[in-house]
């Protein structure tokens, strides 16, 4: 979103903002010397499971538990969509995407996203998390997948980011340049090279220099701003194990799990050289670093291309625990109290919120924001009561309140798609809970208790005192809830074949440029 602020209300503002800091960091017994810096490590289709700290059993991830030894842990942290785009405008709004407008309307309940030919992207009102950091003087950068639209004007420089090195879409390919182009490259504002051409991706073995790239990317980032003495917001989006994964040579068959567990070692070993690079800099005591995934592990891709989602139910694509609950570490060396586990109900909107609070900034006041400051959690172990809505496209799955889970829909996929060997749950049939038709529960959601059951197999009976009882409690919120939403102007409902990446800013520099075909826009079809 462009201010339109005149320089001496944007000072004003400024002013404010480290104003509120500085009281916060009296309340919060935080001494800094200015505002903190933040790192976001976001990964892609990374499992609640994955990590030994949640009980992976290859343990193959010594960084990721040792930084959860030195930090705090979230057992319950969400997702606000189980699919990649949604969550990352989830994450950089605090907001929903049935209100930031990354869902369709195209059919009921369906997963959308971002691929090349889609025609939206993030629209101009919203406010990103870089854009309102600014106030603060944060520079901020991002290191990996976009996935926010790919026009020009949905570009990542126009919302915030300072800085850009990555792609605005998965590393899908190789495509032949003719019926679909290789997906771009960006340095900053214009592309460098395209994928398998001058970033080259093996199918066959799995090998890339991708992550390498990204970590040196981050480190390079981090000294440069360390030695300028500016706050700055690293959001690291790295994709390596999104299939088809990928890993650098050195780390190629060295797992115990496969080419996945390849991609989980090369991660974790770059995690550890992130925080050690914090820690030789001396400014580990004056940033936070939070590690999360965008979606639970896809397990259509199991075993050899996708995670663990540990004990819960089904994976990506579905509102099930193991499709939204992510793996969450919250890292700050002097603030964040070591080996603390929580069980705060928690979301990737809520890093919006709280980033700005550490900022001194205040959230916009002109719409609903659905991310909570975690601040209070996650330097004093308090808990706040809120509740978690479970989101597939346009339609409110499922919400968790406390221990409980109510499902007022369920679905996992069609059976059309489950004939074609799609399986979200592969090996997890729930009867009656992972059904191949859409089922409303409305009148009489299933109810689980996560703590009991975690995995949502055994649904509490409708004649008993506690379903009665919990019922009365959670049927409030849901009908608040829907009263009260706007939804925003949906972004993913038109495909385009002529807005594809075919010549990017930048391209003519490289010979890069590609022609596209005429304007065909059409109605996306989203299968599930």
């Amino acid at each position: 979103m462009e201010t339109g602020l005149p320089p001496p209300l944007l000072l004003f503002l400024g002013l404010c903002g480290l104003a509120r800091f500085a009281s916060l960091a009296g309340v919060a017994n935080v001494t800094l010397p200015r505002p903190p810096n933040l790192v976001l490590l976001l990964m892609d289709d990374m499992g609640w499971g994955d990590l030994g700290v949640f009980g992976h059993p290859s343990k193959e991830t010594p960084n990721l538990d040792q930084m959860a030894a030195e930090g705090m842990l979230f057992s319950s942290f969400y997702t606000a969509n189980p699919l990649c785009s949604p969550s990352r405008a989830a994450l950089l709004t605090g907001r929903l995407p049935i209100r930031n407008g990354f869902y369709t309307t195209n059919a009921h309940a369906r997963n959308a996203y971002t691929p090349q030919d889609i025609t939206g992207g993030i629209p101009d009102s919203e406010w990103l998390l870089p854009e309102l950091l600014k106030k603060a003087g944060y520079v901020s950068k991002i290191v990996g997948k976009w996935h926010l639209g790919h026009r020009p004007e949905f570009h990542p420089l126009r919302h915030g980011f300072d800085e850009w090195f990555g792609s605005p879409n998965c590393h899908f390919g190789p495509y032949d340049n003719k019926v679909a182009p290789n997906i771009p490259i960006y340095r900053d504002w214009e592309m460098i090279g395209r994928y398998y051409e001058d970033v080259k991706i093996d199918h066959k073995t799995g090998e890339a220099n991708l992550t390498q790239m990204y970590l040196q990317e981050a480190l390079d980032f981090i000294s440069t701003q360390q030695a300028s003495q500016q706050p700055f917001f690293l959001y690291w989006a790295i994709d390596a194990t999104h299939a088809p994964v990928y890993a650098s040579r050195e780390f190629l068959g060295t797992s115990q799990r496969g080419r996945y567990g390849d991609a989980v070692r090369e991660i974790d070993s770059s995690v550890g050289k992130i925080l050690s690079h914090l820690q030789k800099l001396d400014i580990s005591n004056n940033t936070l670093v939070f590690f999360t995934s965008d979606n639970g592990a896809a397990l259509i891709s199991a075993p050899e291309q996708g995670g663990s989602n540990g004990p819960f139910l089904c994976g990506k694509q579905t509102t099930f625990e193991g499709g939204m609950r992510e793996p969450a570490i919250a890292w700050w060396p002097g603030h964040v109290p070591a080996g603390q586990v929580s069980h705060q109900l928690a979301s990737v909107m809520d890093l919006f919120t709280t980033s700005l609070a550490l900022a001194g900034l205040q959230p916009p006041s002109d719409r609903q924001i659905d991310g909570i400051d975690l601040l209070p959690v996650i330097l004093q172990g308090k808990l706040i009561d809120r509740p978690i809505f479970y989101y597939r496209g346009n339609e409110m799955m499922a919400i968790r309140v406390g221990l409980y889970k109510a499902h007022y829909w369920t679905w996992s996929n069609s059976w059309e798609q489950f004939s074609k060997g799609i399986d979200f749950c592969p090996g997890q049939n729930v009867s009656g809970v992972t059904t191949h038709d859409q089922e409303e529960h409305s009148k009489l959601p299933l109810l689980f208790h996560l703590g009991r059951d975690p995995g949502e197999k055994y649904p509490i009976s409708f004649a008993s005192a506690e379903y009665q009882g919990v019922l009365a409690r959670i049927s409030p919120i849901v009908q608040q809830h829907k009263e009260t939403l706007l939804p925003g102007q949906p972004q993913l409902n038109v495909c385009d074949k002529a807005i594809m990446n075919w010549a990017p800013p930048g391209c003519e520099k490289i010979g890069k440029c590609l022609k596209p075909p005429s304007p065909d826009p059409q109605k996306c079809i989203w299968p599930h």
